[in-house]
């Protein structure tokens, strides 16, 4: 009787997501729009008018805040 083995040759379903696709960093410049889809709401006036507070008290910390 034959034991069913994985093919090595086949790609693996389990791969690891490489950290620079995982952490934003502030690195770059961070607009209200980003901070906005950072939190997953719709751009609307009042949204972008929160996140331009926001990056006015916080600054690109505010995105670190929001994403890992």
């Amino acid at each position: 009787m034959s034991t069913s083995q994985p093919d090595s040759t086949a790609p693996s379903d389990d791969r690891t997501t490489p950290d620079a696709l995982l952490h934003t960093g502030s690195g770059g410049e961070v607009t209200a729009e980003d901070l906005v889809l950072a939190t997953g709401r719709d751009i609307t006036p009042k949204s972008l008018a929160w996140a331009e507070r926001k990056l006015a008290k916080e600054g690109p910390a505010a995105m670190d805040k929001l994403l890992p």
